[in-house]
């Protein structure tokens, strides 16, 4: 009967969702980006938990920067936040529209080289940008590419947003141990996995982000380590005209796990430094700064 009664509770908290979805899905490209930017910004901005978290990392990392410095941080945040939430979930469309550039830099041959010899490849990033993208970029050239995500709690909305990412690109895995078996089985058969390494880590290693602590997990790098396979850093920045572009660097530089995951922290840490707009602000990212806070967004 409680089962019952929460997925009944779960159907009844979906709904009004889906049909906020259902109405940016039915609107033209055009329109739905501008929407979906006036929704993101109006949360970063008006929503005082979201506010006060952009606030207080953009502080934290920034306390040279004014007020008026933060608040066109925010917009960006914002806008950033509203169009890549709405083109995942529109991810099919955003696939035919195809708005990124061709790939640059000298992580792309080194992918292709690597795949060709039936390896696979780790492609390692942050919640910059159009992280999508990436995966949509390699998906068009006919190279699917899986990840790592966390589920939704209410069961009906991951079920959609679940579909979502896996038509950008199978599989698509859990954090937990059968997730981790899924990606070894994948990637030593030669596939590629794109991952998302910027989120706090309960019982991770202390690295140094952005010139704080960050705990963080270096899972990864110990599969890179293990199976000897490159992780190469990939992103996708936001350009004034519409467009993304998309960006390999080079591959991270051999050593220990722990030394890896700091370099994919330091690689990111720069692209933050040059165009903070980009980043997900709204992490939960140096917890331990702000005690009040629960991790794990």
């Amino acid at each position: 009967m409680a089962k019952a009664k929460s997925r009944t509770a779960s159907w009844l908290a979906y709904l009004p969702q889906a049909a906020l979805l259902g109405l940016f899905r039915a609107l033209p490209a055009g329109p739905r980006g501008a929407l979906a930017s006036r929704v993101g910004r109006f949360a970063v901005n008006r929503v005082p938990r979201l506010r006060n978290r952009v606030e207080n990392n953009l502080r934290l990392i920034f306390p040279e920067k004014d007020a008026a410095w933060r608040a066109g941080v925010r917009q960006e945040v914002g806008d950033n936040f509203g169009r890549t939430i709405i083109e995942t979930m529109t991810i099919r469309d955003f696939q035919r529209r195809a708005p990124w550039t061709e790939p640059e830099g000298p992580g792309w041959q080194v992918m292709l080289d690597t795949l060709a010899t039936g390896k696979g490849v780790f492609l390692v990033s942050g919640h910059f940008g159009q992280w999508e993208a990436v995966r949509g970029l390699l998906l068009s050239r006919g190279m699917e590419t899986g990840g790592i995500f966390r589920p939704i709690k209410n069961p009906f909305l991951n079920a959609d947003y679940t579909a979502c990412l896996e038509a950008g690109g199978r599989p698509m895995v859990d954090r937990d141990a059968a997730g981790l078996r899924e990606m070894i089985r994948h990637v030593r058969k030669g596939g590629m996995m794109s991952i998302l390494m910027d989120q706090y880590t309960k019982r991770g290693a202390e690295i140094d982000f952005l010139g704080h602590p960050a705990p963080s997990g270096t899972m990864i790098a110990e599969l890179a380590v293990k199976y000897d396979l490159p992780m190469i850093p990939a992103y996708a920045t936001r350009r004034a005209d519409g467009s993304i572009r998309i960006e390999f660097e080079a591959p991270l530089a051999r050593g220990t796990a722990l030394e890896m995951t700091q370099a994919a922290a330091d690689s990111l840490a720069a692209r933050v430094r040059a165009t903070p707009g980009q980043w997900f602000w709204l992490h939960r990212r140096w917890v331990k700064e702000f005690p009040g806070e629960n991790a794990g967004a």
